[in-house]
């Protein structure tokens, strides 16, 4: 079925409403989709180098809105609908000990996820079933989806086809790298 919705999900980018395609996927993705809007927006950005921060754009303003109907799910539905969206990703586990540090680190986390490969929408609906302060949510959700958006935006734009191969097997990875080193600087300056 992922494998499914992986080809079809490829498929849109040379569909004629492709943006209206990217706009969706980047909002279900953020609250219950297994497919990143990136599939979409390389092949989007490639076609139209000119076009790239709208087409970034776009993600952003969907994701974010996808993020808050994940909050909302988290926060009024979370039984029903957050609980079986987590199992079926194999997170179900982490959710009580998640739940008692999640708000003391919710910033970093919606920061963290927003930009990493870790699924996003576990993030949007944890958030919203902590409680997270809405603001601060949307806020971390805004720049840790511009940041992953407008990167690969700006790497397309500036280097085109020949950086696709290291945005999309590798870009997570320089992500999730320079978290762990901003954390570790954090934290030696706290020790400091």
């Amino acid at each position: 079925m992922i494998k499914r919705m992986y080809d079809w999900t490829l498929s849109m980018s040379g569909h004629p409403r492709s943006l209206w395609v990217l706009a969706f996927v980047a909002f279900i993705e953020s609250s219950f989709f297994p497919i990143p809007p990136d599939l979409l927006l390389i092949p989007l950005i490639l076609a139209a180098p000119t076009r790239a921060f709208g087409i970034a754009l776009i993600a952003v303003v969907a994701s974010v809105a996808g993020g808050v109907f994940g909050y909302l799910i988290g926060a009024f539905a979370f039984e029903a609908i957050g609980q079986p969206i987590l199992a079926s990703l194999g997170k179900i586990d982490y959710i009580t000990g998640f739940n008692q540090k999640f708000n003391e680190y919710g910033l970093w986390a919606v920061l963290i996820a927003g930009v990493t490969p870790f699924p996003f929408k576990v993030i949007t609906i944890m958030s919203g079933w902590t409680s997270m302060p809405f603001g601060v949510f949307v806020f971390s959700s805004l720049v840790a989806r511009s940041l992953r958006f407008f990167a690969v935006a700006t790497l397309l734009y500036y280097f085109g086809a020949p950086i696709r191969n290291f945005i999309e097997k590798r870009l997570g990875l320089v992500f999730t790298v320079f978290i762990f080193v901003l954390i570790a600087g954090f934290l030696m300056i706290r020790v400091i």
